[in-house]
């Protein structure tokens, strides 16, 4: 069944439309790559489907019970955010914060989730240090992991190799392949690195003219 639908999207901001009749569905299951050139549209669709933009026309559906505020979201970092002055705890736990509704405290159940993602991410002994004091690689798990804290179902995650060396991309895909393969997490993956197409299943490329399928069917029409 299908988590997500956009259909005859036409995307843009300050007045300029990057995007039209956009349209495409992902499933749950799927590990969807976004690829494109800087400029394209792929962080402007991410806005979209987060709601933080307004699309110029078109819709975003989501099915199967699945609610907008219960996507994963790993943004691409900025050098403001390598900096932030927070514990790793506190990070991973800010990713129940919409489960809180009007409570100014996170419940036992809450705390749980954060301490099963800090596990699941391998990342159980950086739980009091600071995220300042991390490597590019270890940030981003913190960040992936406060990421599962807010869904169960789908995660977003942009540019999430950016910056990071071989060895901590390497065991950043590993991670969002283990949770599609083993934890049935739904990925949609917005990236410059065509690494990513070895965990795919779909591919939504952007270009003279976008793309949108199966990750064989990409590779036989532009990997010739």
């Amino acid at each position: 069944m299908s988590l997500l639908t956009c259909e005859n999207l036409s995307l843009g901001y300050e007045g300029r439309v990057i995007l039209e009749n956009l349209s495409f569905s992902v499933n749950s299951g799927d590990y969807l790559c976004i690829l494109g050139e800087n400029g394209s549209g792929k962080s402007t669709l991410v806005k979209t489907i987060l709601g933080l933009r307004q699309q110029a026309a078109g819709q975003v559906r989501f099915g199967d019970g699945l609610k907008q505020r219960e996507i994963g979201y790993l943004p691409q970092q900025t050098d403001l955010m390598r900096d932030f002055p927070a514990s790793v705890w506190e990070i991973v736990l800010s990713g129940c914060e919409n489960r809180c509704g009007m409570r100014p405290f996170y419940n036992r159940e809450e705390k749980e989730r954060a301490e099963n993602a800090l596990e699941k991410l391998e990342i159980a002994n950086l739980k009091k240090r600071s995220y300042r004091e991390l490597s590019g690689g270890q940030q981003q798990r913190v960040l992936l992991a406060r990421a599962l804290c807010a869904s169960e179902r789908l995660l977003l995650l942009d540019e999430p190799v950016a910056g990071l060396d071989p060895d901590a991309a390497a065991q950043m895909y590993r991670v969002t392949w283990e949770l599609n393969t083993r934890d049935k997490m739904t990925i949609l993956m917005v990236s410059h690195d065509m690494v990513c197409l070895s965990y795919a299943t779909h591919v939504l490329h952007f270009g003279a003219e976008v793309f949108f399928g199966t990750k064989s069917a990409y590779q036989r029409e532009f990997l010739k």
